[in-house]
């Protein structure tokens, strides 16, 4: 017997980027957790099913957070003055050692993925640490909260700390064991997960660009996100002739999300063209530890695919709503020295927070035909549900509301 999701409500998605799909008091039905159609009223076929009617309330889709550190939760809000590479040393890697004790990793990890579900993400790209047995905390910890999530041990074996560095050879086990106890799973699934090139030694890069080959695993990793470290690749790789092309020498791009990626050159984009990258733009953590600006809507133009990050704890909130309204922020700024490059609009920063990130978990991020029923019911004032437009109430909510407002989740059509 198939399963049949009835919802009533004020639907909202984005299927292209530039203009909002509205569905004003109408029906979405999904069946086995795949959005089947939008009614404006509900077919005869339907009738003896029943219905969640939310009244005037708004249903959205998920969002989509394509990259996020979980070992660094605890840290939000802190060192937010430092640069990149001093931030690391002075906050970051002392933080992610404590990973290494089960009891610490399964109370922060929980607390992060009640924060994270709260907040609406059901769909992320997650950085764990080098510990495996603390990474393994964390697959079982977003299982049972039934989100969907892609989760990477962090490789690192150079150019850190002695007590969060791995031998080449731990770390590719360690690797390897993840990906094959986790590689089957329905929602949370491995992610092959070099931190950046620069703690990443020739060797262990070369390995894990055999095991995303050899098992199908994406790949995650930072590109590009601030001078100083652009500068220090070209040192540690002087045979790549980028940023990007270290990744790209060693098998790691079949299928990739790169964070960051501010100071792409000619060559980068082509190369992230060619390999069809998903660039995650992570506007809060590129403010706080003054990376730059991602120059996005020229990246959209020449046609490379961009998602969003809330990038936890260089960006300083897990809302994703937060991500998509500093992206616009940002365009803006970077529009007024770039007059070529207009600001974003408020459809396109949400289409890029979510299908812009969910193309990455296949198809997610929008109510059309044939997409997974992820969804997200927003309920706001309503002393300003009576008097403004669908898409005015998304638009505030996504510039002033957070977790109070969402009131209830659904991935694949399980409700949360």
């Amino acid at each position: 017997m198939k399963d049949i999701l009835i919802l009533k409500g004020n639907i909202l998605f984005t299927e292209r980027l530039d203009d909002f799909q509205i569905h004003k008091d109408s029906y979405i039905v999904a069946v086995d957790g795949i959005v089947e159609r939008i009614y404006e009223i509900l077919p005869e076929k339907y009738a003896n099913h029943s219905v969640t009617d939310y009244g005037n309330r708004l249903i959205i889709p998920g969002f989509s957070d394509l990259h996020l550190h979980a070992a660094q939760y605890l840290q939000c809000g802190m060192g937010m003055t430092k640069q990149l590479l001093d931030w690391l040393n002075d906050y970051t890697f002392n933080l992610e050692k404590e990973f290494q004790n089960k009891e610490f990793a399964e109370e922060v990890y929980s607390r992060f993925a009640d924060d994270l579900v709260a907040h609406g993400t059901l769909r992320s790209c997650i950085f764990a640490s080098s510990s495996t047995e603390g990474t393994e905390i964390l697959f079982d910890i977003l299982k049972e909260k039934g989100v969907g999530a892609f989760v990477g041990k962090v490789n690192m074996e150079r150019n850190a700390p002695d007590f969060i560095i791995e031998s080449t050879e731990d770390s590719i086990e360690g690797t390897r064991y993840l990906i094959e106890k986790y590689k089957d799973e329905k929602l949370v699934k491995p992610i092959i997960t070099p931190r950046f090139a620069p703690t990443s030694a020739e060797d262990s890069l070369k390995k894990l660009g055999e095991l995303a080959k050899d098992y199908n695993t994406p790949v995650q990793s930072h590109v590009d996100e601030n001078i100083d470290e652009v500068k220090w690749v070209s040192e540690l790789f002087p045979d790549s002739k980028n940023y990007l092309g270290v990744y790209e020498q060693y098998g790691l791009l079949s299928s990739a999300v790169m964070a960051h990626a501010i100071y792409l050159n000619d060559d980068e984009i082509e190369i992230a063209k060619k390999n069809n990258v998903i660039l995650v733009h992570c506007p809060d953590s590129n403010i706080n530890v003054r990376s730059g600006i991602m120059p996005i809507r020229k990246y959209l133009n020449i046609g490379l695919k961009v998602g969003l990050g809330s990038d936890i704890a260089g960006g300083h909130k897990i809302g994703l709503n937060e991500a998509i309204v500093r992206a616009i922020q940002l365009s803006k700024l970077y529009s007024m020295d770039h007059p070529e490059y207009p600001a974003l609009s408020v459809s396109e920063a949400f289409y890029l927070g979510t299908k812009g990130g969910g193309e990455f978990f296949g198809k997610v991020g929008s109510f059309e035909e044939g997409y997974s029923f992820d969804a997200l019911v927003i309920e706001d004032d309503e002393l300003i549900a009576n008097r403004y437009s669908l898409e005015d109430r998304l638009e505030r909510f996504l510039y002033i509301g957070d977790d109070r407002n969402i009131i209830d989740r659904y991935v694949m059509g399980k409700q949360l």
